[in-house]
Protein backbone atom coordinates (compact mmCIF):
# COMPACT_ATOMS: atom_id res chain seq x y z
CA UNK A 1 0.00 0.00 0.00
CA UNK A 2 0.87 3.48 -0.46
CA UNK A 3 0.42 6.51 1.78
CA UNK A 4 0.68 9.91 0.06
CA UNK A 5 0.65 13.01 2.52
CA UNK A 6 -1.50 16.05 1.36
CA UNK A 7 -1.26 19.95 2.27
CA UNK A 8 -4.39 22.26 2.23
CA UNK A 9 -8.23 21.73 2.42
CA UNK A 10 -8.36 21.28 -1.23
CA UNK A 11 -5.69 18.35 -1.75
CA UNK A 12 -7.13 16.96 1.50
CA UNK A 13 -10.83 17.02 0.00
CA UNK A 14 -9.92 16.03 -3.14
CA UNK A 15 -7.63 12.95 -1.97
CA UNK A 16 -10.45 11.84 0.56
CA UNK A 17 -13.45 12.66 -1.00
CA UNK A 18 -14.45 9.34 -2.20
CA UNK A 19 -14.49 7.48 0.97
CA UNK A 20 -15.86 11.01 3.26
CA UNK A 21 -18.81 10.50 1.06
CA UNK A 22 -19.69 7.03 1.34
CA UNK A 23 -20.53 7.46 4.78
CA UNK A 24 -20.99 11.04 4.98
CA UNK A 25 -22.59 10.75 9.12
CA UNK A 26 -19.58 9.05 10.19
CA UNK A 27 -17.32 11.56 8.70
CA UNK A 28 -19.30 14.34 9.21
CA UNK A 29 -16.75 15.73 11.64
CA UNK A 30 -14.40 15.60 9.03
CA UNK A 31 -15.98 16.86 6.53
CA UNK A 32 -17.43 19.93 8.45
CA UNK A 33 -13.25 20.63 9.16
CA UNK A 34 -12.86 20.51 5.57
CA UNK A 35 -15.83 23.16 4.77
CA UNK A 36 -14.84 25.44 7.80
CA UNK A 37 -11.50 25.52 6.08
CA UNK A 38 -12.99 26.79 2.97
CA UNK A 39 -14.32 28.97 3.99
CA UNK A 40 -12.55 31.22 6.52
CA UNK A 41 -8.84 29.23 5.97
CA UNK A 42 -7.34 31.21 8.57
CA UNK A 43 -8.74 29.14 11.08
CA UNK A 44 -6.98 25.66 10.08
CA UNK A 45 -3.96 27.63 8.50
CA UNK A 46 -1.68 24.00 9.00
CA UNK A 47 -4.56 21.77 7.45
CA UNK A 48 -2.76 18.27 6.17
CA UNK A 49 -3.86 14.79 5.43
CA UNK A 50 -2.63 11.61 4.38
CA UNK A 51 -4.29 9.25 1.79
CA UNK A 52 -3.69 5.41 1.72
CA UNK A 53 -4.03 3.69 -1.78
CA UNK A 54 -3.42 0.17 -2.63
CA UNK A 55 -3.84 -0.04 -6.63
CA UNK A 56 -4.75 3.20 -6.95
CA UNK A 57 -7.57 2.88 -5.05
CA UNK A 58 -8.28 4.62 -1.95
CA UNK A 59 -8.60 2.70 0.76
CA UNK A 60 -8.14 4.26 4.30
CA UNK A 61 -6.92 8.42 5.32
CA UNK A 62 -6.79 10.64 8.02
CA UNK A 63 -6.73 14.59 8.23
CA UNK A 64 -5.32 17.12 11.07
CA UNK A 65 -5.54 20.28 12.05
CA UNK A 66 -2.24 21.12 14.25
CA UNK A 67 -1.94 21.30 17.50
CA UNK A 68 -5.42 18.79 17.42
CA UNK A 69 -5.70 15.61 17.25
CA UNK A 70 -5.94 13.11 13.90
CA UNK A 71 -9.09 12.69 12.78
CA UNK A 72 -9.16 9.11 10.92
CA UNK A 73 -11.43 8.11 7.73
CA UNK A 74 -13.36 4.50 7.77
CA UNK A 75 -10.73 1.98 6.12
CA UNK A 76 -11.70 -0.22 3.05
CA UNK A 77 -8.94 -3.13 3.34
CA UNK A 78 -6.90 -5.14 5.78
CA UNK A 79 -3.87 -3.77 6.72
CA UNK A 80 -4.91 -0.20 5.47
CA UNK A 81 -4.98 1.51 9.09
CA UNK A 82 -1.87 -0.22 9.77
CA UNK A 83 -0.03 1.01 6.72
CA UNK A 84 -1.17 4.96 8.01
CA UNK A 85 0.22 4.39 11.27
CA UNK A 86 3.47 3.67 9.68
CA UNK A 87 3.53 6.22 7.45
CA UNK A 88 2.45 9.47 9.84
CA UNK A 89 5.43 11.22 11.15
CA UNK A 90 6.56 13.44 13.45
CA UNK A 91 4.62 13.68 17.25
CA UNK A 92 0.57 13.71 17.62
CA UNK A 93 -1.22 14.26 20.84
CA UNK A 94 -4.37 11.57 20.04
CA UNK A 95 -6.83 10.40 17.30
CA UNK A 96 -10.54 10.82 17.03
CA UNK A 97 -12.54 8.21 14.79
CA UNK A 98 -15.32 5.52 14.52
CA UNK A 99 -14.70 2.21 16.12
CA UNK A 100 -13.39 0.02 15.48
CA UNK A 101 -11.28 2.31 13.31
CA UNK A 102 -9.96 4.56 16.29
CA UNK A 103 -8.78 1.51 18.47
CA UNK A 104 -7.36 -0.04 15.31
CA UNK A 105 -4.94 2.91 14.50
CA UNK A 106 -4.39 3.12 18.34
CA UNK A 107 -2.95 -0.01 18.77
CA UNK A 108 -0.65 0.47 15.74
CA UNK A 109 0.17 3.58 16.31
CA UNK A 110 0.85 2.55 20.01
CA UNK A 111 3.12 -0.77 18.79
CA UNK A 112 5.51 1.11 16.76
CA UNK A 113 6.02 3.77 19.19
CA UNK A 114 5.95 2.48 22.50
CA UNK A 115 3.71 4.79 24.10
CA UNK A 116 0.58 4.43 26.01
CA UNK A 117 -2.75 5.00 25.25
CA UNK A 118 -6.06 6.84 27.22
CA UNK A 119 -9.40 7.26 26.45
CA UNK A 120 -10.57 10.54 26.65
CA UNK A 121 -14.33 10.29 25.35
CA UNK A 122 -16.57 8.07 24.39
CA UNK A 123 -19.14 9.42 22.44
CA UNK A 124 -22.20 8.07 19.53
CA UNK A 125 -22.92 9.76 16.19
CA UNK A 126 -26.72 10.26 15.72
CA UNK A 127 -28.38 11.43 12.47
CA UNK A 128 -31.72 12.67 11.64
CA UNK A 129 -34.16 13.53 8.41
CA UNK A 130 -37.29 14.23 10.21
CA UNK A 131 -38.19 15.78 13.40
CA UNK A 132 -41.13 13.91 15.35
CA UNK A 133 -43.30 15.93 17.57
CA UNK A 134 -42.42 16.53 21.07
CA UNK A 135 -44.38 18.77 23.47
CA UNK A 136 -43.22 22.28 23.70
CA UNK A 137 -42.07 23.96 27.01
CA UNK A 138 -42.84 27.60 27.73
CA UNK A 139 -40.85 29.58 25.90
CA UNK A 140 -38.89 30.86 22.15
CA UNK A 141 -36.26 29.99 20.47
CA UNK A 142 -33.99 32.84 18.65
CA UNK A 143 -30.67 32.91 17.19
CA UNK A 144 -27.75 34.64 18.71
CA UNK A 145 -25.79 37.73 17.36
CA UNK A 146 -22.62 38.87 18.23
CA UNK A 147 -24.27 40.95 20.84
CA UNK A 148 -24.97 37.59 22.81
CA UNK A 149 -21.24 36.63 23.05
CA UNK A 150 -20.65 36.87 26.45
CA UNK A 151 -23.69 34.58 27.03
CA UNK A 152 -22.51 32.38 24.75
CA UNK A 153 -19.03 32.01 25.78
CA UNK A 154 -19.67 31.44 29.29
CA UNK A 155 -22.39 28.26 28.28
CA UNK A 156 -19.85 26.63 26.04
CA UNK A 157 -17.22 27.02 28.27
CA UNK A 158 -19.28 25.68 30.90
CA UNK A 159 -20.36 22.71 28.47
CA UNK A 160 -16.72 22.26 28.10
CA UNK A 161 -15.71 21.82 31.94
CA UNK A 162 -18.83 18.96 32.11
CA UNK A 163 -18.23 17.08 29.10
CA UNK A 164 -14.14 17.26 29.31
CA UNK A 165 -14.73 17.05 33.92
CA UNK A 166 -12.41 19.43 34.07
CA UNK A 167 -11.81 22.95 33.41
CA UNK A 168 -11.11 25.19 30.50
CA UNK A 169 -7.58 27.08 30.87
CA UNK A 170 -8.69 30.93 30.31
CA UNK A 171 -5.33 31.95 29.57
CA UNK A 172 -4.63 34.44 26.82
CA UNK A 173 -3.91 31.78 24.57
CA UNK A 174 -7.52 30.28 25.16
CA UNK A 175 -9.06 29.30 21.78
CA UNK A 176 -12.36 29.21 22.76
CA UNK A 177 -13.18 33.07 22.90
CA UNK A 178 -12.74 33.18 18.78
CA UNK A 179 -13.91 30.23 18.04
CA UNK A 180 -17.48 31.53 19.64
CA UNK A 181 -16.84 35.14 18.04
CA UNK A 182 -16.21 33.23 14.76
CA UNK A 183 -19.17 31.05 15.14
CA UNK A 184 -21.57 33.78 15.99
CA UNK A 185 -20.60 35.87 13.06
CA UNK A 186 -20.82 32.74 10.44
CA UNK A 187 -22.86 32.07 7.52
CA UNK A 188 -22.58 28.71 7.72
CA UNK A 189 -23.17 28.39 11.68
CA UNK A 190 -24.43 29.67 14.88
CA UNK A 191 -26.29 29.40 17.96
CA UNK A 192 -29.77 29.08 19.01
CA UNK A 193 -31.10 30.42 22.25
CA UNK A 194 -34.37 29.15 24.02
CA UNK A 195 -35.85 31.97 25.64
CA UNK A 196 -37.91 31.99 28.60
CA UNK A 197 -39.63 35.03 30.53
CA UNK A 198 -36.48 37.16 29.50
CA UNK A 199 -33.86 34.56 30.53
CA UNK A 200 -31.59 32.13 28.09
CA UNK A 201 -32.40 29.06 29.66
CA UNK A 202 -30.52 26.58 27.23
CA UNK A 203 -28.86 26.88 23.82
CA UNK A 204 -27.76 24.83 21.08
CA UNK A 205 -24.79 25.34 18.11
CA UNK A 206 -24.55 24.14 14.32
CA UNK A 207 -22.00 24.33 12.39
CA UNK A 208 -19.76 22.19 10.24
CA UNK A 209 -21.95 21.37 7.04
CA UNK A 210 -20.79 18.47 4.90
CA UNK A 211 -22.61 18.20 1.69
CA UNK A 212 -26.22 17.26 2.73
CA UNK A 213 -26.05 17.66 6.07
CA UNK A 214 -24.92 19.79 9.21
CA UNK A 215 -23.89 18.92 12.39
CA UNK A 216 -25.69 20.25 15.83
CA UNK A 217 -23.44 20.95 19.11
CA UNK A 218 -23.14 21.97 21.88
CA UNK A 219 -26.42 21.56 23.17
CA UNK A 220 -26.07 22.64 26.82
CA UNK A 221 -28.85 23.83 29.85
CA UNK A 222 -27.61 25.35 33.18
CA UNK A 223 -27.98 23.18 36.06
CA UNK A 224 -30.76 24.87 37.33
CA UNK A 225 -32.82 24.70 34.54
CA UNK A 226 -32.33 21.26 33.40
CA UNK A 227 -35.49 18.91 33.40
CA UNK A 228 -38.40 21.22 31.82
CA UNK A 229 -37.85 20.40 28.37
CA UNK A 230 -35.84 23.13 27.39
CA UNK A 231 -33.07 21.54 25.66
CA UNK A 232 -35.27 19.15 24.08
CA UNK A 233 -37.35 22.18 22.69
CA UNK A 234 -33.85 24.37 21.87
CA UNK A 235 -32.33 21.16 19.72
CA UNK A 236 -36.01 20.27 18.13
CA UNK A 237 -36.29 23.33 17.15
CA UNK A 238 -32.86 24.00 15.52
CA UNK A 239 -32.88 20.67 14.07
CA UNK A 240 -36.11 21.85 12.05
CA UNK A 241 -34.85 25.03 11.19
CA UNK A 242 -31.84 23.32 9.41
CA UNK A 243 -34.15 20.63 7.88
CA UNK A 244 -35.97 23.69 6.10
CA UNK A 245 -33.00 25.47 4.94
CA UNK A 246 -32.42 23.09 2.58
CA UNK A 247 -29.91 20.47 4.41
CA UNK A 248 -31.19 16.72 4.00
CA UNK A 249 -29.90 15.56 7.43
CA UNK A 250 -28.58 16.56 10.42
CA UNK A 251 -25.69 14.74 12.82
CA UNK A 252 -25.07 15.40 16.59
CA UNK A 253 -22.64 13.51 18.97
CA UNK A 254 -23.76 12.34 22.67
CA UNK A 255 -21.41 11.63 25.54
CA UNK A 256 -21.91 8.08 26.00
CA UNK A 257 -21.95 8.67 30.01
CA UNK A 258 -24.65 10.80 29.97
CA UNK A 259 -27.95 8.56 28.94
CA UNK A 260 -30.24 11.38 29.31
CA UNK A 261 -28.94 13.45 26.69
CA UNK A 262 -29.30 10.07 24.03
CA UNK A 263 -33.00 9.41 25.47
CA UNK A 264 -33.40 13.40 24.57
CA UNK A 265 -31.99 12.79 20.81
CA UNK A 266 -33.99 10.14 19.81
CA UNK A 267 -37.77 10.88 21.22
CA UNK A 268 -36.99 14.03 18.64
CA UNK A 269 -35.96 11.44 15.90
CA UNK A 270 -32.33 10.98 16.18
CA UNK A 271 -30.95 7.08 15.02
CA UNK A 272 -27.35 5.84 16.14
CA UNK A 273 -25.17 5.80 13.61
CA UNK A 274 -21.97 4.48 15.37
CA UNK A 275 -20.05 4.98 18.43
CA UNK A 276 -17.05 7.44 18.22
CA UNK A 277 -13.93 7.50 20.92
CA UNK A 278 -11.44 10.17 21.11
CA UNK A 279 -8.11 8.71 22.19
CA UNK A 280 -5.05 10.15 23.93
CA UNK A 281 -1.24 9.08 23.43
CA UNK A 282 0.41 9.18 26.58
CA UNK A 283 4.51 9.30 25.86
CA UNK A 284 6.60 7.66 28.50
CA UNK A 285 3.35 5.67 30.09
CA UNK A 286 4.70 2.53 28.55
Amino acid sequence: MDVERLAGWDAVLDGLREPLLADEARHNLALGILATARSSPEIYPELKGWVVRQHGTVVAGALRTPPHNLILVRPGRPGAIEALALAIDGEVPGVVGAVPEVDDFAKAWSGTRHIGLETRFDQRIYWLEEVRPTPTPPGRMRLATIGDLTLVLERFRAFSDEVRRSPVDSADDDPLPAMVENRLRSSEAGVALWEDAGQVVSLAGFGGPTPNGIRIGPVHTPREHRGRGWGTAVTAELTRLLLERGHRFCFLYTDLANPTSNAIYTRIGYEPVCDSREIAFVPGSV
